[in-house]
């Protein structure tokens, strides 16, 4: 009759099956195969959720300026309440694209240090500690981008441009189409002065003009973000 110590002789401790699986390269290729469609199928899916928020933006966007041009007797301030929309969706696109993102690095270790060198050994392997680094974020996911580095990246590659087409039809309303009043009246909405509005639109697009102007001439991380490294992911 045998004993406790004799049980599961022959056997594989359940704490080193990983270090048993990765000794055999024919599991180890196939396990990093399921590993690579999960992951894959994860970037597919908020990769799918950052478009619905563009998609999105570009509708509400269209409908604005449509409704806007449309009578002379419509207020210009939909326009404004329109770039505040946007933004509200840049922000939510942010949050997304940093959630993506922890996927999508995964993503791109696995083909750049693993794919790449299957195909062309020759070359050497772009991140040599890559299989602890995987490792690492499957233990502790976090993201890997901050809120301001995401925030300025969507800004540039996305909601820039559509402000800036906000902001040219704002002002193409206060002035060609009241060409008779000074831009002071025309701008003016109920309870605030012309002055006012026109001077809180300016500071708004040049502090987000201030942040693309960052993004596009000082990328702080790269695709990997070797230089920073944001809060726990824990959402």
């Amino acid at each position: 009759m045998g004993d406790s110590s004799s049980e599961g002789a022959g056997e594989t401790p359940e704490e080193n099956v990983g270090e048993e699986i990765a000794a055999d390269p024919g599991d180890m290729v196939g396990l990093l195969g399921h590993l690579y469609r999960g992951q894959m199928d994860r970037v597919t899916s908020w990769r799918s959720r950052l478009d619905q928020t563009t998609y999105w933006a570009v509708t509400i966007m269209a409908a604005i300026l449509t409704w806007a041009f449309s009578s002379r007797n419509n207020p210009h301030y939909l326009l404004l309440i329109g770039m505040g929309i946007l933004v509200v969706f840049l922000f939510v696109e942010t949050r997304r694209y940093r959630a993506y993102d922890v996927w999508r690095e995964r993503i791109r270790l696995l083909e750049q240090d693993l794919f790449a060198q299957m195909l062309d050994p020759d070359e050497e392997v772009t991140h040599g500690e890559w299989r602890r680094r995987i490792g690492n974020d499957l233990r502790n996911p976090a993201v890997k981008v901050t809120l301001f580095t995401a925030f300025s990246r969507r800004l540039s590659r996305v909601y820039y441009p559509f402000l800036l087409v906000l902001l040219a039809a704002w002002v193409v309303r206060i002035t060609a189409f009241a060409p008779d009043e000074p831009w002071r009246t025309t701008a003016a909405i109920p309870g605030v002065s012309g002055v006012v509005v026109v001077g809180s639109v300016a500071a708004v697009y040049l502090a987000l003009t201030a942040v693309s102007v960052y993004y596009l001439f000082w990328e702080p991380s790269g695709e990997f973000h070797e230089r920073e490294r944001a809060d726990p992911w824990d959402e």
